[in-house]
């Protein structure tokens, strides 16, 4: 018996709101760069180090080229010009990657890991040269090559927006040029590898973020204060609040979840919803202007006694313990008798898996 569902009242874009007194964000590369323009003259004379510092996965091209334009300075510095080459950070690596397809190793290094000695030190004695102006820093690592840190931007990205990314072609990992490379092993390797990197060092950051920008959009830049997300993240774990589902085909997908959710009626199925796996889903925080974009993980780094309790986060520490995804899948016949509410076999099922 074929069913049919009224119209979805599934939300897609769930949020947190900000404090009114915390309401503003910059939006386009114009003023983006002149707010940064402005934050940086309050700082007075002398040189001024302005670190916009990347998490992976942020589309250099767009950002770079446009901060570059819009944010005045007498000296750009690019983090990848102090990095190890790809094969010595492929070789420094290789344990913990391994050549398996799927298994590697949680590592243990931290952001100077993809970074020359030598180059970040003769990038210092260059800089300290300077006398006046703006000195921008910008990549991965950016916070890392400055001599100091006087503003500190923050891009931000979500891992499943760099999943997409990673299948499009669009970026590869972090010091080495693998675009190409097929999305299964760029993920493995950021998986591993690049994610936990960033992650150590964002946690370092976070309670020095002057502004957070959000390019999760092409061409549509947010820039908030870091005081807004901090705050937001505060207020998150007080109440009731839901991270952003994303849905993904799969060979055993149906079409259940597009009426259900109302996605896309285009796409040939949908396999996948997960709908609570802050790693990866991003959470949403509402501005009057527009709504900013950052990965959910950030709240559990940020409130991890708050959000998980003592003792969940004594034995699993600012790591969140339970995912919560849906499947829509290859349904069989419904047996006679069985309630058409029932669960049964290719049903959007819910499931908690504990690590």
């Amino acid at each position: 018996m074929k069913r049919h569902f009224l119209s979805s009242n599934y939300d897609k874009t769930p949020a947190v709101r900000v404090r009114k007194e915390d309401d503003r964000c910059w939006m386009g590369w114009a003023d983006v760069s002149a707010e940064i323009n402005r934050a940086a003259d309050v700082l007075g004379g002398g040189v001024r180090y302005v670190v916009v510092e990347c998490y992976n996965g942020v589309q250099d091209g767009e950002v770079l080229t446009a901060l570059a334009v819009g944010v005045k300075h007498v000296r750009l510095v690019n983090s990848c010009d102090a990095m190890r080459s790809a094969a010595e950070i492929d070789a420094l690596l290789k344990d913990d990657i391994t050549d398996d397809e799927i298994f590697g190793y949680m590592t243990r290094r931290h952001i100077d890991c993809y970074f020359d000695a030598a180059k970040v030190a003769h990038i210092r004695t260059e800089l300290a040269a300077l006398k006046e102006g703006i000195v921008l820093l910008y990549g991965v690592g950016a916070a890392w090559v400055a001599p100091r840190i006087d503003l500190l931007v923050y891009a931000n990205m979500a891992r499943w927006e760099i999943q997409l990314r990673y299948r499009r072609g669009e970026v590869g990992n972090i010091g080495v040029d693998n675009r190409t490379e097929r999305a299964s092993l760029k993920y493995k390797r950021g998986f591993f590898v690049d994610w936990r990197i960033c992650d150590r060092f964002k946690k370092e950051l976070m309670p020095k973020w002057n502004y957070l920008l959000d390019t999760h959009v092409a061409g549509t830049p947010k820039l908030v204060t870091g005081d807004a997300v901090r705050h937001a993240l505060e207020d998150a774990v007080k109440r009731p609040f839901r991270v952003v589902p994303f849905f993904d085909p799969g060979p055993w997908g149906g079409q259940w979840m597009k009426e259900v959710c109302d996605l896309d009626r285009n796409q040939q199925n949908f396999a996948w919803c997960f709908d609570c796996v802050p790693e990866e889903n991003s959470l949403l925080l509402r501005f009057s202007k527009s709504d900013v974009e950052i990965p959910s993980i950030d709240l559990v780094f940020a409130q991890p006694r708050a959000l998980l309790g003592e003792a969940v986060h004594g034995r699993f520490g600012d790591e969140f313990p339970i995912r919560l995804s849906r499947y829509d899948g290859w349904r069989e016949p419904q047996p006679a008798g069985t309630s058409p509410h029932g669960i049964h076999s290719g049903e959007v099922r819910n499931a908690l898996y504990a690590r």
